[in-house]
């Protein structure tokens, strides 16, 4: 079967980011409850992991969900489970619009660790956009009026967020060149369930049929997101995925208003256009520019695979 194309691969990104917001709102829902974050996690690993496991038998490709080097791809799934906790934590305490403002400086945050830890020329413009960019969240955020949305501990747990997705942004580029799309989601689902099933040991909340409804729900938002993501990020470059990364903006506006009738203020929609226009700049500097999509896997200090 012939590859995707540049604009097929960009198409997945849109759907994969769209099916995020989906999963997103899901755990918005489920967050509304009293079901710990790890109970959430936990049954989105097992979800995610049985779709897989489900989609591999169909096809005669269970294979394929397992990583051929398990050492980075667990290095990868930690990270990916910490941003997972953190997005839970995030949109209990965070209108959704807000939240996808405040992720929105991943791009900034990718540009500013490729300098640091890859050695990257840092232009003077892109400083500038990244300085813009974090304004654009004081902006946003709103600190010092009276009807701010959120509270700092959803504040913070978003800035852990966009910490661990850009790391793994950065190096999702490098893995998807030898392992599989299906691997790469299958681990970090894994890595939820066994964790997350082990805190229920503990303690864990009862789970009713609309709960089970949205839990499972979520899972295949999530499935269905990630799988999307990667494959479209092993066919094109990060630079073009990123892109469209703000279109999640749009669609969680959209699905905010309708479920929970909350309009974005005045003082987010400008840090949004701040924030937007910073990334996008830093995005098309960086294409003109030609700099370099991927880094040596041994860059961050991850094992080679």
């Amino acid at each position: 079967m012939a590859s995707p194309t540049d604009l097929e691969a960009v198409g997945l990104a849109l759907t994969g980011f769209t099916c995020w917001v989906l999963a997103d709102t899901s755990i918005k829902l489920a967050g509304a409850s009293n079901l710990p974050a790890y109970e959430i996690l936990a049954f989105l690993g097992i979800i995610i992991a049985v779709i897989l496991l489900v989609r591999g038998a169909f096809k005669g490709d269970v294979g394929a969900c397992w990583p051929r080097k398990a050492k980075p791809q667990l290095l990868r799934s930690s990270l990916d489970l910490a941003n997972n906790i953190c997005v839970v934590i995030a949109l209990r305490h965070l209108p959704l619009t807000l939240f996808y403002i405040l992720v929105f400086l991943s791009p900034m945050v990718i540009t500013l660790l490729a300098a640091i830890f890859l050695g990257e020329r840092l232009e003077w413009q892109k400083g500038a956009a990244i300085v813009a960019g974090f304004a654009g969240v004081v902006v946003a955020v709103h600190p010092f009026g009276g009807s701010q949305q959120g509270d700092w501990i959803g504040f913070l747990a978003c800035m852990v967020c966009v910490s661990c997705f850009s790391v793994n942004m950065v190096w999702s580029r490098v893995l998807t060149q030898t392992e599989t799309p299906e691997s790469l989601v299958f681990f970090s689902a894994v890595m939820m369930a066994v964790l997350g099933g082990g805190a229920m040991l503990f303690h864990a909340e009862p789970v009713n049929a609309r709960l089970l409804f949205i839990l499972i729900a979520m899972g295949l938002f999530c499935a269905c997101g990630s799988i999307c993501f990667f494959v479209a990020l092993k066919h094109t470059s990060a630079a073009n995925v990123s892109q469209y990364h703000y279109t999640q903006l749009i669609t969680g506006a959209i699905i905010t208003y309708a479920l929970w009738r909350e309009k974005p203020t005045l003082s987010m929609l400008a840090g949004a256009a701040i924030i937007i226009a910073a990334g996008v700049y830093i995005a098309v500097r960086s294409s003109r520019a030609g700099s370099p999509d991927e880094p040596s896997p041994l860059e961050f200090g991850i094992p080679e695979k």
